[in-house]
């Protein structure tokens, strides 16, 4: 059986990773998709928000699915779409095409994400080790190799459709060589936690005020991450005078960091407990935010987002373990509500972040993200402490 396990554990670790590749390749083909389609910037924008709308929907769809199904069947049909899709975004030259296709895209995205962190969650259950904070790190390592796998490719003279081709193949021998690895229904079913077998099917046990409270915890961190990718650039050029071509800085420190701390997250989670990780982290988180705004520095701004990165890295993983522990919902279910909570927040709060700079500034509309961030800490610790793992229904 630990052959097994540890077969399963690799597997999900690759599914993670080549799931990072695939969404973020999508980022170095949207100035081609911009020129093939003679989109304005407006246009753009509204494409663009078809892929959170696409996860969004699917998201909570895709916890009843695998509950029914089983994650592996859920896993391998969305990673299947994504595998199709992508090229289809290099190539389709109509709006309606290309918005359809990007839709679909980010539904296999939303759905893949609920399902392998439901597995995820319940294999490290049956492991007995921390592993969620180095899949999220696998993800984001995924994410950095895709931005830049995919630009190497057509830098090697590669068309963008080619570049496509070739890494949804590579997704797709992933899932083959590793899809008997991952748990069946069967084997997942039969070792689900007598706890969750309390509620059957799709109910309003995602009610669970447990697992709604989670849920806005995530909405904050997710908003964070999504400013730190919409604002952080505009902030580091027009507040800190940086160079428009160095202005991406802020952030790639930012996602390097997160990486990095999220790879070796499951030993500082194994050593110190959740608590720890959580408060620690959102006051590192917000003093490095809070550092970087008001640092007249740039060299310290960027050592400001350096440890956002590493403070923010391992909270949601926590939070995902939090959400396999609650009693009356299942993991399927807690899990889709709390991604879907979170990326709600890092799709809407970018945009309230731009209400609040628009009346006073963005300096003091990232200040308020900071202070969000730091109350993470102490509401975590009052509702999840070690002496009280989970809230109940």
């Amino acid at each position: 059986m630990s052959l097994r396990i540890n077969k399963a554990v690799w597997a999900i670790r690759s599914i993670f990773f080549v799931c990072g590749l695939a969404l973020s390749s999508w980022a170095p083909m949207v100035p081609f998709a911009k020129a093939r389609l003679n989109l304005d910037d407006a246009s753009l924008g509204m494409l663009l928000l078809l892929l959170g709308t696409g996860a969004i929907i699917m998201m909570p769809i895709s916890g009843y699915l695998s509950q029914k199904f089983g994650n592996r069947t859920i896993i391998a049909i969305s990673a299947i779409v994504i595998a199709l899709v992508l090229p289809l975004l290099a190539f389709f030259d109509g709006i309606l095409l290309m918005s359809f296709s990007i839709l679909l895209f980010g539904a296999g995205i939303g759905t893949i994400d609920v399902a392998m962190n439901a597995f995820g969650i319940h294999l490290q259950n049956i492991y007995g080790k921390p592993i969620m904070s180095s899949l999220h790190g696998l993800f984001s390592v995924g994410g950095l190799f895709g931005s830049m796998g995919l630009g190497i490719l057509m830098k090697m003279g590669l068309p963008p459709l080619t570049a496509a081709i070739c890494i949804s193949v590579l997704v797709v021998l992933t899932l083959g060589l590793q899809y008997t690895n991952l748990f069946s229904a069967a084997e997942e079913f039969a070792n689900i936690p007598a706890k969750h077998n309390e509620s059957q099917g799709w109910n309003w046990s995602w009610l669970n005020k447990g697992v709604l409270f989670l849920g806005f915890l995530c909405f904050i961190v997710f908003m964070v991450e999504g400013a730190m990718l919409d604002w952080s650039a505009l902030f580091l050029h027009e507040d800190k005078a940086l160079d428009e071509s160095l202005a991406g800085a802020g952030y790639a420190v930012f996602s390097i960091a997160m990486a990095c701390m999220r790879l070796f997250g499951d030993r500082i989670v194994e050593k110190y407990n959740a608590s720890i990780v959580v408060f620690a982290g959102a006051l590192l988180a917000s003093a490095g935010l809070l550092l970087s705004i008001l640092s007249p520095l740039v060299s310290i701004s960027l050592l400001g987002f350096f440890l956002l990165g590493c403070g923010a890295a391992n909270i949601v993983p926590v939070f995902f373990n939090e959400a396999g522990k609650l009693k009356n919902i299942k993991t399927a279910t807690a899990v889709a509500v709390i991604t879907t909570m979170g990326y709600s927040g890092q799709l809407l709060g970018p945009a309230g972040i731009g209400f609040i700079a628009h009346a006073s500034s963005l300096s003091k509309a990232l200040i308020v993200c900071a202070i969000l961030l730091f109350l993470v800490g102490p509401l975590y610790l009052m509702n999840f402490s070690s002496k009280k793992k989970s809230l109940k229904a």
